[in-house]
């Protein structure tokens, strides 16, 4: 909801980053690795106690992912790249999920339940942008949601910011991924009947 609607008001310094890597002779592929590598650290980071560092580098993360996007619209676009990009955005997310259940393993029931929900909802998103002939900003039909990046980002940050709260925070990320599955599927069957 908030990559759909928000995104206006950091979209400049998206479009001047994107613009000054452009300028360095950098492409959207090697920022999309790069955001892969950083958002590792992510997890790195929180295994070694870390979360306020590991928070920051997600976030880091997040914003480069949208960067490559932006560059990938000024220059010509590669399908792999929208592979390696979606790809790499769900490595880092399983890659919190791993390192949140080796540091907090009697979490491992709602970690479990979460994932399977991100499944289910990434599943349907990416069927549906494969399927549909609607075709937006990005390079394939975008469907939006009530979780979409920006909303994992913040639960994922509340998650390691806030270990006592951790199992009614996972809970709480598993129900908006799955409300956001079920969203998309309605829209799917009324858009592509």
């Amino acid at each position: 909801m908030l990559d759909t609607h928000a995104r206006k008001y950091v979209q400049p310094s998206i479009d001047k980053t994107a613009h000054y890597f452009l300028n360095q002779g950098r492409s959207a592929d090697q920022i999309t690795i790069i955001a892969l590598f950083i958002g590792l650290g992510t997890s790195i980071l929180y295994i070694l106690g870390h979360p306020v560092a590991a928070v920051v580098l997600l976030w880091l993360s997040g914003f480069l992912d949208a960067v490559d996007g932006t560059m990938a619209r000024h220059t010509k676009t590669s399908p792999f790249g929208t592979v390696m990009d979606i790809t790499f955005d769900r490595v880092v997310e399983v890659g919190i999920i791993l390192a949140i259940a080796y540091v907090h393993p009697d979490v491992l029931w709602p970690l479990l339940l979460l994932t399977a929900s991100i499944v289910i909802s990434m599943t349907i998103f990416l069927v549906v942008g494969a399927v549909s002939e609607k075709a937006g900003v990005k390079s394939f039909y975008y469907q939006a949601g009530a979780a979409e990046r920006t909303e994992g980002f913040l639960l994922f940050s509340i998650m390691m910011l806030f270990p006592d709260y951790l199992f009614w925070s996972t809970l709480l990320f598993f129900a908006i991924e799955l409300f956001t599955g079920i969203q998309r599927f309605i829209e799917a069957s009324r858009i592509l009947k």
